[in-house]
């Protein structure tokens, strides 16, 4: 067993939700949400082993970026990995993934959020901070259609952390970075392969934004994720993303769109045990869709105390609910390597898709005509733009 395996071993029996490890640095585990510094430091060529044997053949790609997203199983457990380069050397960041089934009665959530399952068109939004569990709402909500109906779920991710088994719908997984280079080509793409329910696996780039609500204006059920820590702020982060002056019809699009945000964070019952969700959750009636068209995003806190009858809740409001429930899920981990279930499938002999360079939107806007080839230590860089590289060379030997 390697060096790495052990690792997650370890942190898995600890309940770990993660795992940190960093060249000269001691391993670290996050359990309940609190880092724990493990054991002596290791060796930068440890960590580097570590890493390459995760990259397997995407070490190139990230020898060219200094960062690479991926999913593997390791020592059984299913493992969403960054590999990262810092001022130390290389890192690895692991978040361990648990084995069940999610759905909304193990993940403690509140059962009316079914309702948001049973929707046609819109989009759905769930925010919260970093490791506020955002994924495994919507992996639970997905799962909530695959039994009840026969529809076609397209998602895409990065990478995939929930492997949905198909049921009574038709799902297909497509992971940003392997199966497709980009949300924005995924999405575009989706629009082309008659899906009933799109998962975007996180909203960062405007134009990520843009096309999440075109597929949710054009019939289509449209489920992600957004980093806030109000469903206020949610609304705030997607529109404060685009210039100014596209901002107005943003709003008006967002509002028309819209089916609700659930903004989500875990809290530590020390009763249970165990770390419940704690949620806010803002439906888009007629009074939420007025503040966010016009802008009026602080009013959305009274819409949610008012809205009740609606299916909103305010913190507040929920929390008493908490309280007051009495049945729990408490999940239960199996030892490592009994987890089971097989790695699913690795897709077709295609070669890896290379990393696309990120390009500035409004600069890519303002300049009609592709820019210059970058030197570097007098080496021209083509970027793959259709050009007519065998012309280039000859020019440049001067044939």
């Amino acid at each position: 067993m390697t060096a790495l395996s052990q690792l997650v071993e370890r942190a898995y029996a600890a309940g770990a939700s993660d795992l940190h490890l960093e060249a000269g640095l001691p391993p670290a585990f996050r359990v309940n949400g609190r880092l724990q510094v493990h054991s002596t430091p290791l060796p930068g060529a440890t960590v580097k082993a570590m890493a390459r044997e995760v990259a397997g053949d995407s070490w190139s790609q990230f020898v060219a970026t200094r960062s690479l997203d991926l999913s593997r199983r390791i020592a059984g457990v299913r493992c969403r990995i960054n590999v990262l380069q810092s001022r130390r050397g290389v890192g690895l960041a692991i978040r361990l993934l648990t084995a069940f089934t999610a759905s909304l009665e193990s993940l403690n959530l509140h059962p009316s959020l079914i309702d948001l399952a049973t929707q046609k068109h819109g989009l759905v939004l769930v925010s919260g901070p970093t490791g506020s569990g955002k994924s495994s709402t919507i992996a639970a909500l997905v799962q909530e259609i695959n039994v009840a109906q026969s529809l076609h779920i397209l998602t895409l991710e990065q990478p995939v952390e929930h492997w949905l088994k198909p049921q009574r719908s038709f799902i297909r997984q497509r992971e940003v970075g392997r199966d497709t280079p980009s949300y924005e080509q995924g999405l575009t793409d989706a629009l082309r392969e008659d899906p009933d329910v799109i998962v975007v696996g996180e909203m960062r780039r405007p134009e990520t934004m843009r096309l999440t609500l075109d597929a949710a204006e054009t019939g289509h059920l449209v489920l992600s994720t957004v980093h806030s820590s109000t469903c206020a702020e949610a609304v705030a982060r997607i529109v404060s993303a685009f210039p100014a002056e596209a901002q107005e019809g943003v709003r008006a699009q967002l509002a028309d769109a819209l089916t609700a945000i659930v903004c989500q964070r875990l809290i530590w019952r020390e009763d249970l045990g165990i770390r419940v969700p704690e949620l806010e959750i803002l439906r888009a009636n007629s009074a939420a869709r007025s503040c966010i068209r016009s802008g009026s995003l602080a009013q959305l806190a009274t819409v949610m105390e008012t809205g009740g009858d609606d299916g909103c809740w305010t913190r507040e409001r929920y929390a008493r609910w908490l309280s007051g429930r009495r049945s729990f899920h408490r999940p239960s981990r199996n030892a490592p390597g009994d987890v089971g279930g097989a790695d699913e499938p690795t897709g077709s002999d295609l070669p890896p898709l290379q990393p696309v360079a990120a390009r500035s939107s409004r600069s890519a806007a303002s300049s009609g005509a592709p820019s210059a080839p970058a030197a570097r230590d007098g080496v021209f860089v083509l970027d793959d733009d259709g050009t007519d590289t065998a012309s280039i060379l000859s020019e440049l030997l001067g044939k």
